[in-house]
């Protein structure tokens, strides 16, 4: 069964966990990057040492807004244009987008090295984690075209029909991470700046397999030389479609900037630690739900081009329940386990492991309905509606989640714990407005679904009554 006809015909549940368990699998390893990071950092040098990792985070967030204004526009574009039958235009898509991916790369790092103290400076680096920041930043901007390439091209393939693919491509990057973090920590004694120097080292791999990949592999879209002159009309498409994940992680940045000046202010540099170990442990917990989106994204675009609304609200509904089935379990397991998970990260820090514990069962606590709301912004990307998309990927990390760090720490002295409770409360308002537009939207496409019954019923009468007057 070629893929195009795999996704207009095949069963639902088969099919989203053929694209889904790949991408689960490549989003939950390359999470690893910076989550293994911060565990051999905190076990081989110190909790200090999080810190500083935790204070280059806005820059992580700015590379993989970037990556994902190119990378998840350019896909949503090329599975609209697959579903469309126009295999040339999803070809014209592919060589643009590696174009700019490419010189946003360049750009950021560029720009990161010249600025890097001033943006450290923003980005609320302070105390005793400073140094550390600026070791590692210093490194990884250095590796900033190698993470937009192979993120950005990653979705790419995923959308042409081939998430196994896409899963190694990932793999290879993040085990590969794995290994040479503790090699350069522990052997070479490198410290945090060895950190930085296995992810790049990792990046690179993984950039060099998913440009290879439409090159030798048994690839539905090919490079072409023409496709690398920039179309304005294809740049656009791709720049309003990638808008909404692209604000998202803007606003990501944003918040880690206000997030890491809160947890200072209360917290001290323990706060910096604490907050890098949370944020650890909720991206392992997130991560299937991204996977999830990413496995959903080319059946629901590809259906929604192709006119099958019925196959598209399928899709929808089954990836809202296997999302809650995993932020339920992420639940429990930050809740009853919290002190066991922030030993993970550093075993001796007493006070981090205090701090920490509590912060993570109260910052997850809305869990269970995050996995909705993910799947629910996701579900308008896909469908080529930026401007929902974007209200609701926003919603969380800025509509809600920025002003409840800034009221709920001065509200009743609640302090440090008002920066943990920012989380929950922004989870639970964002999920409100997300369930009001999600349900305006299904209204909307059972609306299209009766009226092309509708239209099938009354072609096949038209052509009855021919055939009965022959």
């Amino acid at each position: 069964m070629s893929r195009n006809r795999e996704l207009a015909q095949e069963n639902i549940f088969k099919l989203l966990m053929k694209f889904s368990i790949p991408a689960i699998v490549g989003m939950v390893v390359n999470s690893l990057y910076n989550v293994a990071d911060r565990i051999f950092v905190g076990q081989g040098v110190n909790s200090l040492a999080i810190g500083g990792i935790t204070a280059c985070m806005p820059v992580f967030n700015i590379i993989m807004a970037f990556g994902m204004l190119i990378g998840l526009g350019g896909a949503s574009l090329i599975s609209i244009r697959l579903g469309e039958q126009k295999k040339e235009d999803a070809e014209a898509v592919l060589g643009n987008g590696l174009v700019i991916l490419v010189f946003i790369g360049a750009l950021i790092t560029i720009f990161g090295l010249t600025f890097i103290e001033q943006l450290l400076n923003l980005f609320g680096a302070k105390g005793e984690t400073l140094p550390y920041a600026r070791d590692y930043m210093r490194i990884i901007l250095w590796g900033a075209m190698f993470q937009y390439v192979s993120f950005g091209l990653n979705h790419y393939i995923r959308a042409e029909g081939n998430p196994k693919i896409a899963m190694l491509s990932m793999i290879i990057g993040a085990v590969m991470n794995i290994i040479l973090d503790p090699v350069f920590i522990f052997v070479f004694n490198m410290g945090i700046q060895g950190a930085a120097i296995a992810t790049i080292m990792s990046q690179f791999a993984s950039m060099v397999w998913v440009v290879s990949y439409f090159i030798r592999g048994n690839s539905v879209l090919k490079y072409r030389r023409e496709n690398f002159r920039l179309k304005w009309n294809i740049v656009r498409k791709m720049l309003a479609i990638g808008s909404a994940p692209f604000a998202m992680q803007m606003a990501a940045s944003l918040l880690n900037i206000i997030m890491n000046n809160s947890v200072y202010k209360y917290g001290g540099d323990t706060g910096y630690a604490a907050i890098g170990v949370i944020m650890s442990v909720s991206m392992l917990v997130l991560m299937p739900i991204f996977g999830l989106n990413q496995g959903a994204q080319p059946i629901i675009g590809y259906n929604y081009g192709a006119r099958r609304y019925d196959r598209v609200k399928k899709t929808l509904k089954l990836a809202i329940l296997i999302a809650t089935a995993v932020t339920c379990t992420g639940f429990v397991a930050t809740q009853f386990f919290s002190k066991q998970l922030i030993q993970l990260f550093s075993s001796k820090d007493k006070e981090l492991l205090t701090m920490g514990s509590t912060g993570l069962r109260i910052f997850m606590a809305a869990l269970p309905i995050i996995g909705f709301q993910i799947i629910s912004a996701n579900y308008f990307q896909a469908t080529g509606k930026p401007a929902f998309s974007m209200v609701l990927s926003l919603s969380r990390q800025v509509l809600f989640l920025i002003p409840m760090l800034l009221l709920l720490p001065r509200l009743f002295g609640l302090g440090l714990t008002g920066v943990w409770l920012a989380g929950p409360t922004s989870d639970f308002f964002a999920s409100l407005v997300t369930g009001a537009l999600l349900l305006r939207e299904l209204r909307h496409l059972d609306a299209k679904h009766k009226e092309q019954a509708e239209n099938g019923h009354e072609q096949a009468r038209e052509a009855h009554v021919m055939h009965e007057d022959q």
